[in-house]
Formats: structure tokens, sequence, C-alpha cells
């Protein structure tokens, strides 16, 4: 889970790099908002998760599902808080920056893990 989280840091930061080059500062700054909006949950359910399986405790469905249902919840929060915050939104950067860290998950697979 943790090597998901950081594969979907490292597409925010591509991606933010390559809107830089297209659309400038404001383009950078709208695809790290983008990125990080769901990013940032992700980092506390994988770290929920993981004290969980320090404690030597099983995951039930119904806390693994109200788990999820937080993060999107706090994903949805964080989009809006980008979009009242920073008044200067690059709206193409922003969903495209949002996009290709949602979709990093398709590309876990190439990452090698540890049995």
């Amino acid at each position: 889970m943790h090597k998901m989280v950081l594969l979907q840091l490292a597409a925010t930061f591509v991606t933010a790099a390559v809107a830089s080059t297209l659309f400038g500062v404001r383009g950078f700054f709208s695809a790290i908002w983008g990125g990080l909006a769901y990013v940032v949950p992700g980092v506390f359910f994988a770290w929920r998760l993981w004290l969980t399986s320090l404690r030597g405790e099983h995951a039930k469905v119904t806390t693994f599902m109200a788990g999820e249902l937080v993060r999107l919840i706090s994903t949805v929060g964080l989009l809006a808080l980008a979009v009242m915050l920073y008044k200067n939104l690059h709206w193409g950067a922003f969903l495209i920056g949002l996009a290709l860290t949602v979709k990093a998950n398709l590309f876990a697979f190439l990452v090698k893990t540890r049995t």
C-alpha cells in the first residue's frame, strides 16, 4: 500500500513538471493541487491500515469501507478547497494532475513487490 502511495506521489510530480513546461507556474501548482487532493487522503488511509496490521488485528470489511468513504469525502473536500483557495487555477492542469494520479494505480503491477 505504501508503494502505491509513492507511485501516486511520483505521478503527481511528473505531471506537475510537464504541466509547468506547458502552462508555466500556474499549471505546476494546479497539477500539484489536483494530485495531492487524491494522494493526501490515501496516505492517511494507508497509514491507518498499516497501524491496524501492526496491532495484529484483521481489517474488517466495514472498517475498510468506512475508511474508503472517509477517503472519498476528504478527496472531494480537498478538491473544493483547492478551487476556493487558488484563484488562478488552470483547470486543464488541475484535472490532468488529478486524473493521472488516480490512474497511477493501473501501473502498480509494474512495481515489483517483495513477499
